[in-house]
């Protein structure tokens, strides 16, 4: 009667948990994979390798003296979106790395251990390892090590071929040496910009509506670069490690500001006391062409581009007027085209 009525059965077959969807051994699979790519990225300071509860990192071997944590955790948006429909899926997690990273570089603070978390509803071996190489190449660039993470196989939680991504990086800086100084900073100090590599991870659900407008796909030629219009847009976030380290030991730096959401019109004065304002000079610098084919195409204000993207610009140094040429000469020496982009001014 109950079959007839269109009702399940009860049935006394066995259930596993890969019935349900989760292939532990995929998982085990995927941990030997990438544990030679943690291995790579290892600093004086870990402890242990993957596997434990936890992972454990010694400061006392990294030789700080007086050091402040400094934490951040962060995602790549819907950036995540063209890497689902492009297959392309080995730069995400460089993007990863760099939004957590650059935040805490901003606080002066050198990045020393990153976690990752990869969520899908059925995993992909090929996929996650392709992600997870990206965040070791980013560790790699921004100096920091890749101690662990979390690989998370949840059956019915995300359409198929999809997946979700998260980080979190401890970087510690000397406490005299914690950004912003406010104490130093005065009217009169200059703001100096270093390049993007375009729109890093930001912006992106507009981007996508842009995309849309056109009608052109993503393995169209890009209009603006070489390439394919996805990969164009799927170049990823710059890592400041490099740049941005030697300076903040040096204490030639009284400021930095990351350029991620709300671009230079709101991250700049996030650095700056109650008494200063930045004042930019947005004719100081050209924006890469993606930028103007966005605006062209979408139709989109000045304003509105301000706020959404960096508009070439990735970090911004604050420094004392008399320690700008110094400044300059030094970025130039590590191969950036760095540019005056400002003063702060008295509110």
């Amino acid at each position: 009667m109950l079959a007839r009525m269109g009702m399940a059965q009860k049935t006394s077959s066995p259930l596993s948990y890969r019935d349900a969807g989760v292939d532990i051994k995929a998982g085990e699979r995927l941990v030997d994979a990438i544990s030679p790519l943690a291995r790579a990225t290892t600093r004086a300071g870990v402890m242990g390798g993957l596997g434990g509860f936890g992972a454990l990192f010694d400061l006392r071997k990294e030789g700080w003296e007086d050091p402040v944590l400094v934490s951040g955790t962060d995602g790549v948006g819907t950036k995540l979106m063209l890497a689902f429909a492009t297959g392309q899926h080995d730069t995400i997690g460089i993007d990863l790395v760099a939004m957590c990273a650059n935040d805490v570089l901003a606080q002066g603070a050198e990045p020393l251990f990153f976690l990752d978390y990869f969520a899908t509803g059925k995993l992909d071996e090929g996929t996650a390892e392709a992600v997870i190489a990206g965040i070791a190449e980013g560790c790699r660039q921004a100096g920091c090590a890749l101690v662990g993470g979390e690989t998370a196989e949840m059956p019915g939680m995300y359409p198929a071929g999809h997946y979700d991504l998260a980080g979190f990086v401890v970087g510690a800086v000397d406490r005299s040496a914690l950004l912003p100084n406010h104490a130093s900073m005065t009217a009169g100090d200059v703001l100096i910009g270093i390049a993007s590599s375009g729109p890093h991870s930001n912006g992106y659900s507009l981007i996508r509506k842009i995309v849309e407008r056109t009608g052109l796909d993503w393995t169209a030629p890009s209009p603006f670069s070489d390439g394919t219009l996805g990969e164009a847009l799927l170049t990823p976030t710059r890592l400041y490690t490099s740049a941005a380290l030697p300076l903040i030991r040096d204490k030639l730096v009284t400021g930095l500001a990351h350029i991620t959401g709300g671009g230079l019109t709101e991250n700049t004065p996030r650095m700056c006391p109650a008494s200063l304002v930045p004042a930019l000079d947005y004719d100081s610098w050209t924006p890469p062409p993606v930028f103007e084919w966005l605006q062209k195409e979408g139709v989109v204000s000045e304003a509105d581009m301000r706020q959404t993207f960096n508009m070439g610009i990735g970090m911004v140094f604050a420094v004392p007027a008399a320690l700008e040429q110094e400044t300059m000469d030094r970025l130039e020496a590590l191969g950036e085209a760095p540019v005056r982009i400002g003063t702060l001014i008295s509110k």
